[in-house]
């Protein structure tokens, strides 16, 4: 009787150190497929990117025409956010997509060490509708997914969700997003112009705001020409800007009819690129896109808004390049692009982030493994195998 109780003990306190060693490798197997897809998988992938060189000038190095190397900038574009907000954002949506931002943001600050991160618009999803307490909450949540060190500038330009379509936007909205980004349409920096349009005040209609920014407009492009041309009359004593020519940051692309020749694996789809593109809806319209160009002479122009990577070229050889959502709500497979700028070229390259297909196939056949590992010691999974191995043994006896 006291054996055969000693036996039963020694029997269960063997299944429960069996199923605690159990338990303690399932658990270590979930941390493991949890850091992967969570952290370290986004250095992974972006590790593979890098700056793109510029090439070498002509004479440059050469004993009878020597040449200091221009100082590069090395710059960041992302575009079309879309943080959600409080009405429409569910709360796991939110977490999610916002981890990812953030996962997806800081690894590439401190992998490619960028020296100033330009955002394209349609940072937030409301900012259109938000309350002035959304819009505080909105704004927290920015700074905590895209915080930066001091000695990397961040710099913005508005989309129609962060101030709303033309028939939405209004002063109040503008000097709200004004008051969090910085208004300076003309940012110069190591010899380079950008110039950061609010392409949502570009419907030429005569609206106030509207107005006021074509002025702004012309005004750029008037310092601009006479820096390039250094012409005394009529340009005033106000300090020179650097001679070369500006890039273009704006949230609207310019005119273009769809997006028929856009080509890559983050284009549109091919359902959609046959789509007639709306004028100052989907594109700003072909009377502007042709002013700007004439008003500011651009060498690039960078956009966003299609969710789509595009590059079209304009009249002149210009070169615009529509950057694809920087979310995992827009796309399966967002990306960046990456500049290495000098006053007088530039070089481009697309870094992408994981895509979110590879991560949920990820953690099914993580889900898929650790069933069988659970099952296995129930022998629910080698009953069916060892009821095969007899009908195999039986089947060659005959």
């Amino acid at each position: 009787m006291a054996s055969s109780w000693l036996g039963a003990r020694r029997q269960s306190l063997h299944l429960l150190k069996t199923r605690g060693f159990l338990l303690l490798k399932l658990s270590a197997a979930v941390l493991a497929v949890l850091l992967f897809c969570e952290f370290l998988i986004y250095y992974l992938v972006i590790f593979r990117c890098s700056w793109p060189e510029l090439k070498t000038p002509e004479g440059a190095g050469t004993p009878g025409a020597p040449k200091a190397p221009e100082p590069v900038l090395r710059a960041m574009f992302l575009a079309d956010t879309h943080l959600l907000g409080a009405i429409r954002g569910h709360w796991l949506d939110k977490l999610r997509r916002e981890w990812q931002m953030e996962r997806a943001f800081q690894t590439a600050l401190w992998l490619l060490q960028p020296e100033v991160v330009f955002i394209l618009g349609d940072i937030f999803d409301e900012g259109k509708w938000s309350s002035p307490e959304a819009w505080a909450d909105d704004v927290g949540r920015f700074w905590k997914v895209f915080r930066h060190p001091p000695h990397v500038q961040l710099r913005a330009v508005a989309g129609n969700h962060d101030i709303g379509f033309h028939y939405q936007m209004d002063t109040y909205r503008i000097k709200r997003f004004e008051k969090v980004f910085n208004p300076e349409r003309l940012f110069s920096w190591k010899g380079i112009n950008f110039v950061m349009i609010n392409s949502v005040a570009l419907e030429g209609d005569g609206c106030d705001i509207c107005s006021r920014a074509e002025a702004e407009l012309l005004e750029i492009s008037h310092w601009l020409n006479c820096s390039r041309e250094h012409r005394p009359r009529g340009c005033g004593d106000r300090q020179w800007l650097p001679a070369s020519a500006p890039i273009l940051l704006q949230h609207f692309p310019l005119y273009r009819k769809n997006d028929a020749n856009c080509s890559g694996e983050d284009a549109a789809p091919p359902d959609e690129k046959y789509t007639p593109f709306k004028e100052r809806y989907d594109v700003l319209s072909w009377e502007v896109s042709r002013k700007l160009l004439w008003w500011l002479r651009p060498r690039l122009i960078l956009s966003g808004h299609t969710h789509s990577a595009c590059e079209v070229q304009h009249r002149a050889g210009v070169l615009e390049v529509s950057v694809p959502s920087f979310s995992w709500r827009n796309r399966n497979n967002p990306s960046f692009i990456m500049g290495s700028i000098t006053p007088m070229d530039y070089a481009l390259a697309k870094c992408y982030l994981p895509c979110e297909d590879m991560v949920l196939t990820t953690y099914c056949v993580a889900a898929g493994c650790l069933m069988l590992i659970m099952l296995i010691p129930t022998r629910l999974v080698s009953a069916p195998f060892h009821f095969g191995q007899r009908v195999l043994r039986k089947f060659k006896t005959m």
